[in-house]
């Protein structure tokens, strides 16, 4: 059992910039604490910082930018005027099976019809398939759109046009060195592509088709705009699900597409929501749609299959589509306990320090949930963790694997492609098949690959403050100006602030027997802080303690609905505070 890095970690503060964040909001009318975040996140002037706050679908970017956009999308016009059978050739996550929806609504939109494949996790795994192009030829399809998968499929490919199908690869992950030999390649990570938003997720690919398909449709300005404003709420939940930057045009497509979620009219969309506690006219935040949401509908492809998920956006019954996601509720239930069981068991396994990587296999873990397991194993150990499974179909051992920011994931993968019958993925997350005994070499050489490529810092947590506050500049009107911030994820972490030399007012409740409230001071001001999971670091906060304390602002509805405050401070690390110091300078 491998010991997780210690409670100390290194805060990591940035330089104060008082006279650029004054400035930033005086010329803004925010409050200092958003105006010292905007500072520390390189904001120099205040119209870069207003576009930021107030992003326009104006802002998009022409999807007729993206390389080899000009012929699949007279390709797709090609088909629909002549009537072809067109396959959606999707994925079984949030990602892939949104943006089959998305893709099937504006062929329809423009005047055609499609039907789709996705593949099962569990029996075809990641990718596309050639049998799944034989398939489809002798059911007379004429052309294959691919969406979040297809930029390694180059044989897939080369047997479609063996049958008589064009393909039209939409993708986003990154690509070898020689493009699949399809008719067209739509993804932003090809290296002779000038597409300035390389952090599309494949949803977000999807959808520039899409915007470029109804362009060439003749379609007036505002009904453009309007179906636009309507697919981008499927695109937000996407881009949120699949962890790619909110930043730039993502930020500007996720801002609209939760906003839009307040008065979702697609009976799929609505019955989701409402089953995971939204009630009609609340639009979630970022991390409800990564925690309330996305789970949902991944617990499909997880657990069985994506179909249930494409067929909820879909439908037109009301109560067909309730039904449905009451399945993707009861769904991502079983996920967490399976989830749950395969983490302890991790948990519990011997393991030679010091481990630099880890890989985890066992022949009976389900394989549908193996990437969850491992990012929250990233998140205890803080080192690149692989969990695998074995495929019963094929006897193959399978699985995911996510990493830590020092460490390219797919890179090290590819320095042993020997040792694997299928991979891919990115930086960050990525996916492996090989045979089960070849697991312990890929253990052995994945972990020296890590030990000689990260230092003993990589392996420390960092905490990394955003802007040094008094509490007495946590108001409701600055509060307020921290969430216009939002949407938050990655690439626009919440912020994190740090308030120094805080006094524990009192001994800490213990909620639910592992998380902690605790109430501090600082000159004449107080504030409650919810401490999830610190109820083995109680000892910390004896009253009377001086402490530094590191925490965000999160909207807090349960708050609001009995009449509080519709926000909470969730403290995200504490540590002493400096003998004799009292309350800084900002």
């Amino acid at each position: 059992m491998l010991t997780p890095p210690p409670a100390t970690a290194r805060w990591l503060f940035p330089a104060p910039e008082p006279g650029r964040a004054a400035a930033l909001g005086t010329a803004l009318g925010v409050g200092s604490l958003a105006a010292k975040v905007l500072a520390a996140r390189g904001f120099t002037d205040a119209e870069a910082a207003r576009c930021f706050l107030h992003p326009s679908l104006g802002d998009l970017h022409d999807p007729f930018g993206l390389r080899d956009m000009e012929p699949a999308v007279e390709r797709l016009r090609a088909a629909i005027a002549a009537g072809e059978r067109i396959l959606i050739y999707g994925d079984y996550d949030v990602d892939g099976t949104t943006a089959v929806v998305l893709l099937m609504t504006a062929i329809r939109l423009a005047g055609g019809s499609a039907f789709y494949h996705v593949p099962h996790r569990l029996k075809d795994g990641y990718g596309m398939r050639s049998e799944v192009v034989e398939v489809a030829a002798t059911r007379g399809v004429k052309l294959i759109v691919s969406v979040d998968t297809g930029i390694r499929a180059a044989e897939v490919v080369v047997r479609a046009a063996e049958l008589g199908i064009a393909v039209i690869v939409t993708d986003h992950h990154l690509p070898e060195a020689e493009l699949p030999p399809a008719l067209a390649v739509i993804n932003p990570n090809r290296r002779d592509c000038p597409y300035p938003n390389k952090d599309l997720c494949g949803a977000g690919v999807a959808f520039k088709l899409a915007q470029a398909l109804l362009l060439r449709s003749g379609w007036p300005a505002e009904r453009l705009a309007r179906v636009s404003e309507s697919l981008l709420k499927l695109v937000a939940i996407a881009t949120v699900a699949d962890v790619v930057p909110l930043t730039g045009e993502n930020r500007v497509m996720v801002k609209h597409g939760l906003s839009g979620l307040g008065d979702a009219r697609n009976p799929g969309l609505r019955a989701l929501l409402e089953v995971a506690g939204f009630s009609r006219g609340v639009a979630p935040s970022a991390r409800q749609v990564a925690f309330q949401l996305a789970p949902r509908i991944n617990a499909a492809g997880r657990m069985d299959t994506a179909e249930s998920v494409i067929e909820l956006f879909l439908t037109a019954d009301p109560a067909r589509a309730r039904e449905l996601a009451q399945q993707l509720h009861n769904r991502n239930t079983e996920r967490r306990q399976v989830e749950d069981a395969i983490r302890d068991a991790c948990e519990q396994l011997p393991v030679e320090e010091p481990a630099a990587a880890l890989v985890y296999y066992a022949e009976d873990w389900h394989r549908g949930v193996l990437g969850i397991v491992a990012s929250r194993l990233v998140e205890r150990l803080h080192r690149p963790v692989f969990v695998l499974g074995r495929n019963e179909e094929d006897g193959t051992a399978q699985g995911s694997g996510r990493s830590i920011p020092a460490f390219h994931l797919l890179e090290a993968l590819e320095s042993m492609s020997d040792l694997f019958a299928r991979f891919g993925g990115h930086k960050y997350a990525a996916g492996v098949t090989l045979e089960p005994a070849r697991v312990d070499e890929f253990r052995e050489r994945f972990n020296a690959y890590a030990a000689a490529r990260l230092s003993p810092e990589d392996f420390v947590p960092r905490v990394e403050i955003d802007a040094v506050v008094n509490l007495g500049e946590i108001t409701e009107a600055a509060v307020e100006d921290v969430f216009a911030l939002a949407p938050f994820g990655h690439g626009n972490q919440p912020p994190l602030f740090a308030a120094r030399a805080v006094e524990v007012a009192a001994a800490p409740v213990v909620m639910k027997e592992k998380h902690l409230r605790i109430a501090v001071r600082q000159n004449g001001r107080s504030l409650t802080l919810k401490a999830w999971n610190f109820a083995e670091r109680a000892a910390e906060f004896a009253p009377g303690t001086r402490l530094d304390v590191a925490f965000k602002l999160e909207e807090d509805a349960y708050s609001a609905s009995r009449g509080y405050p519709g926000w909470a401070a969730i403290l995200q690390d504490a540590r002493p505070a400096e003998r004799g110091a009292g309350s800084p300078a900002c």
